[in-house]
């Protein structure tokens, strides 16, 4: 059932057993995944339809430096489906080293393993519409050529892939299920304001919940599930100080730190030797009707060896604001600029104003290339803009074997790197975040190294030549800030308390009946976009959440199973 909160009569204390904030790709499969367990849940959400604007002005906050980081109610959305509406699909499994703790990276290591997140991973693809849970060419495309006619080699792997959801809509896609559940209640328009601790602060006596209208109300739940976002997560948190003057689960001050995103950005020029079919450089389907798109990584033997983070690179296209490309459509783009989203359009703008000359430049490329322009935009509208199962992103033909390399790469978690409280509220009385993102010349100097093996590999096997400038790399890399909206580890998981906030079922640490789901919980990034993790583990945490409130049923589960 879906209604409002502003029909619940104020001053009212809900019950239920099981309440989640926040109806997103955490908290979406989490509630649907309980439902059918002979447990009761309440599922809030702030917005109360998708994008909506009142609601979005309350991610409203600061931020240290917005050369490094975007303004806070962007790249985030409230309403039903939460940044799900907003995502481009990209989904890809953290890798086995993502959970080991690397002694060439402080703060690493996962109190769960990847094998253990295995099953849930294989539940998350279907969750997510992006097919058969196959992250390998070889077995996923095992006709298909590989990204390089000739290449081989044990360092650089080229094997891995990413799929892609529609991209999947969680409020769309999961609504009508949501409609139909007798167990599960959603109310919209549900803003939690406060997690209020019983007095000796070990539990969560009731949630306090408002609404932009004025209605104020309680919620009591056996299990609390904090499903709001890597940053609003912590806010939560941070703000709930009435028996934990630090903020609930902040005892040693770890709430809020070690805020990681991704470095990202596109790099250098690889140029191939040989034909361009020899090249695989765009998005393949598989046989399941998937868009796939291959990736260069390096070897976890060797990033063991050379004391590498984690990070991929995939074939791109030139820097588009350089109009020294030629091409009419990359030049039609950022002329076009204005007419796309902020989220899809922050790298059509440079941080550097373009000159008078340079749009000329730009228009005339445009001028000059109508057939591949005419080309791009119908199948922009079919595939694209028409298509229930979107083609991902823009590949231009491969016409001279040069490319350059789009680079994502995790960061090393920093306790400096952290969100807080400022003095400032909202309209609901919440203080407003600030956030003050950094990034360690470690980073930096893990991706030269990395782009170092890739272009030896490629040397010696006779594939290509790449270059890059090391003077410029940090710039490249930050040129456009921390990567979007990858809000990770500001509520880490791990088995110390002194430094994490979760345990490995993610429950705060010190507090029996509260629990977060998301990308806040995630000790380190990987170098994997975040959502297929973020609903992997809720459907983790269902299973966990259902044993201990219902353990006969469990058990029975189980044994039926």
């Amino acid at each position: 059932m879906i209604g409002h909160a502003n029909a619940v009569p104020r001053g009212t204390v809900l019950d239920a057993d099981v309440c989640v904030v926040g109806a997103g790709a955490a908290g979406i499969p989490l509630a649907l995944s309980l439902s059918g367990r002979g447990l009761s849940v309440l599922l809030l959400e702030a917005g109360e339809r998708t994008r909506d604007g009142q609601a979005q002005a309350h991610y409203e906050g600061e931020v240290a430096d917005e050369r490094l980081h975007s303004p806070l109610h962007r790249y985030r959305l409230r309403g039903l489906g939460g940044s799900t509406s907003l995502w481009g699909g990209r989904c890809m499994p953290f890798d086995p080293i993502d959970f080991e703790a690397r002694s060439w990276v402080p703060h690493s290591g996962w109190p769960i393993s990847h094998e253990g997140l295995q099953p849930y991973y294989a539940r998350a693809n279907a969750w997510a519409e992006a097919g058969c849970y196959a992250y390998d060419a070889r077995t996923a495309l095992p006709l298909a050529p590989p990204l390089f006619a000739g290449f081989d080699s044990d360092i650089v792997r080229t094997h891995g892939l990413e799929r892609f959801s529609c991209p999947t809509d969680f409020g769309v896609r999961y609504r009508k299920r949501l409609e139909v559940a007798p167990d599960v209640r959603v109310l919209s328009g549900a803003h939690c304001t406060a997690i209020r601790l019983d007095a000796s602060g070990s539990g969560v006596r009731a949630l306090e919940v408002a609404t932009l209208a004025g209605n104020r109300f309680q919620v009591a739940a056996r299990a609390v599930v904090l499903a709001a976002g890597g940053l609003e997560t912590a806010r939560l948190l941070l703000h709930s100080s009435d028996v934990a003057p630090q903020g609930v689960g902040n005892a040693h001050d770890v709430v809020g730190r070690y805020y990681q995103c991704h470095i990202a950005g596109n790099v250098g020029t690889l140029t191939v030797a040989g034909s361009v079919d020899g090249v695989r450089h765009g998005y393949e389907v598989a046989a399941d009707g998937v868009y796939c798109r291959r990736r260069i990584a390096i070897d976890p033997v060797q990033q063991r060896r050379h004391g590498l983070l984690n990070a991929v690179a995939r074939l791109h296209f030139p820097r588009i604001t350089d109009p020294a490309h030629r091409s009419g459509v990359l030049s039609g783009l950022l002329l076009a600029k204005g007419l796309i989203s902020y989220e899809y359009g922050k790298r059509l703008r440079d941080t550097q104003p373009l000159s008078a000359a340079d749009w000329a430049r730009h228009a005339l490329n445009v001028a000059r290339d109508p057939g591949d322009t005419a080309a791009f935009l119908a199948h922009w509208l079919r595939k694209r803009t028409l298509a229930q199962r979107k083609f991902p992103s823009v590949i231009l033909r491969n016409r001279s074997n040069r490319f350059s390399l789009e680079v994502q790469g995790e960061q090393q978690p920093l306790a400096s790197s952290r969100v807080h409280l400022t003095s400032a509220v909202d309209a609901l009385g919440m203080r407003k975040l600030r956030v003050d993102w950094r990034y360690g010349r470690g980073d930096i100097e893990s991706i030269a190294r990395t782009l170092d093996l890739i272009a030896a590999e490629l040397a010696r096997t006779g594939v290509g030549r790449f270059e890059y400038d090391p003077a410029t790399l940090e710039e490249d890399l930050l040129r456009y800030g921390a990567y979007g909206g990858h809000h990770v580890g500001t509520a880490r998981m791990g088995s110390d308390p002194r430094t994490s906030v979760v345990d490995a079922d993610c429950k705060l640490h010190g507090v029996d009946n509260l629990y977060v789901a998301g990308s806040a919980v995630f000790p380190t990034s990987s170098q994997a976009n975040p959502t297929l993790t973020i609903v992997a583990l809720s459907l983790r945490l269902a299973d966990r959440l259902a044993r201990r409130l219902q353990p006969r049923r469990a058990a029975a589960e189980e044994v039926f199973a």
